[in-house]
C-alpha cells in the first residue's frame, strides 16, 4: 500500500506524474518503477509497460521457430553450468 506525501492517506495504485524540463515523469509508488516520455501520455504508457515487465505480467521466452528466424540455432543457444550475468538476474 502505497502512502501520499501530500494529504499522508493511503492511495492503492498511486501513480506520480512530473515534468522536467521536456520530460514527463511517472512513477508507480507500489514498485518504485520510473519512466519518462515526451508527453503525458506516453510517460504513462511506458510506466504501464515497465511496470509489467516488472511483475512478470508480459514477456515470454521465444519459441524455437522464433530464434531460427532470427539466425539462431536453439539446439547452441545453451548457458550450460554457466551463471548469467549479473546483470541479467
Amino acid at each position: 500500500m502505497a502512502t501520499s506525501a501530500w494529504d499522508e492517506n493511503n492511495h492503492e495504485n498511486e501513480i506520480r506524474l512530473w515534468r522536467e524540463d521536456d520530460w514527463w515523469i511517472a512513477k508507480d509508488i507500489e514498485t518504485g518503477v520510473t519512466t519518462q516520455g515526451s508527453s503525458r501520455h506516453a510517460a504513462l504508457e511506458n510506466l504501464d509497460d515497465a511496470v509489467a515487465l516488472h511483475t512478470g505480467e508480459t514477456g515470454r521466452e521465444p519459441s524455437d521457430e522464433e530464434l531460427r528466424e532470427v539466425g539462431i540455432d536453439p539446439e547452441d543457444n545453451t548457458t550450460g553450468t554457466q551463471e548469467p550475468p549479473d546483470v541479467l538476474e
